[in-house]
């Protein structure tokens, strides 16, 4: 057995797909993995794949171009999932010893293989299609949450601030919403847990860049424009300096908040169901 090890992201594990495609060492004799095993198996050859952004775009254009854009969505939103935390529901899933990048791998070969590969998301009796569906559902779940949870503050410097700690890499659906809902404002959404943060601008602002290191992602079209950045070095001073109005508006939200709850009818459960705790962490009305 062939076990490619690849970078846990959408070029990481597109290159180690590419990679395993061209060696001709038999589909059946290859495995996929995302992360560096706690253990090694025996008989079996590891082979560590470096992303290349240019094989990465190859295999995308290659889903695209026969899958469609769907389907591409689908397997991308997949590959942002944290395959541990998904894991933690074990009754959820059947198949432990399928991996995220193994099964992407698994379902474009069965994509390539039919005559309509644009609906092989459709075919859930496959465990790997399966397994891809939950995987983009999770994902697509907390990202869905975090677009009503998602709480903006206002710094001293007039750039809305928001901190998440999503266990799912959701980076990206929020970026490509929120630029169109605060099209006209600057805006950061900081993921503390990967140290990567979204940074909008507005056509007529000045870069908001500093303060971060190189940038990693570089998204941008006709209507929107935004970065995604390592940002394990950013001012943490700055982002908890916020303006006179925020700090009013927030003593006014938070007097709302307990003006209109009735001490008799309280029930946390039921509030922890619309509101999950690990969602609360980040809400003004919920930090003591």
């Amino acid at each position: 057995m062939y076990i490619f090890i690849c970078e846990n992201s959408i070029d990481g594990i597109f290159t180690s797909i590419y990679e395993a495609w061209a060696s001709h060492l038999g589909h059946k004799n290859i495995k996929l993995i995302s992360e560096e095993p706690d253990n090694y198996e025996l008989f079996c050859e590891y082979i560590h794949v470096k992303t290349d952004l240019e094989k990465s775009a190859k295999v995308s254009n290659t889903v695209l171009s026969r899958c469609g854009e769907d389907v591409w969505s689908d397997i991308c939103t997949a590959i942002m999932a944290n395959e541990f935390f998904s894991k933690k529901n074990k009754s959820s899933y059947s198949y432990f010893d399928i991996t995220k990048a193994d099964a992407v791998y698994r379902v474009l070969l069965y994509a390539f293989s039919m005559q309509k590969p644009e609906q092989i998301m459709n075919c859930l009796g496959n465990p790997y299609v399966m397994y891809v569906f939950e995987l983009c559902r999770h994902t697509t779940n907390e990202a869905h949450h975090l677009l009503g949870f998602l709480r903006f503050n206002e710094l001293e410097n007039r750039i809305l601030f928001s901190r998440i700690h999503p266990s799912n890499y959701v980076l990206p659906i929020l970026a490509d919403h929120f630029c169109d809902r605060l099209s006209t404002e600057n805006f950061i959404i900081y993921d503390e847990i990967r140290d990567l943060a979204v940074l909008h601008k507005k056509s007529d602002s000045s870069s908001l860049s500093s303060g971060f290191k190189s940038q990693t992602f570089t998204f941008s079209s006709a209507n929107k424009n935004f970065l995604i950045m390592d940002a394990s070095s950013i001012n943490q001073e700055i982002i908890r300096t916020y303006s006179d109005d925020e700090l009013e508006y927030q003593k006014l939200w938070c007097g709302f908040f307990d003006s209109i709850a009735i001490e008799s009818r309280k029930n946390t459960k039921l509030q922890n169901q619309n509101i999950p705790k690990r969602f609360q962490k980040d809400a003004l009305e919920f930090q003591k």
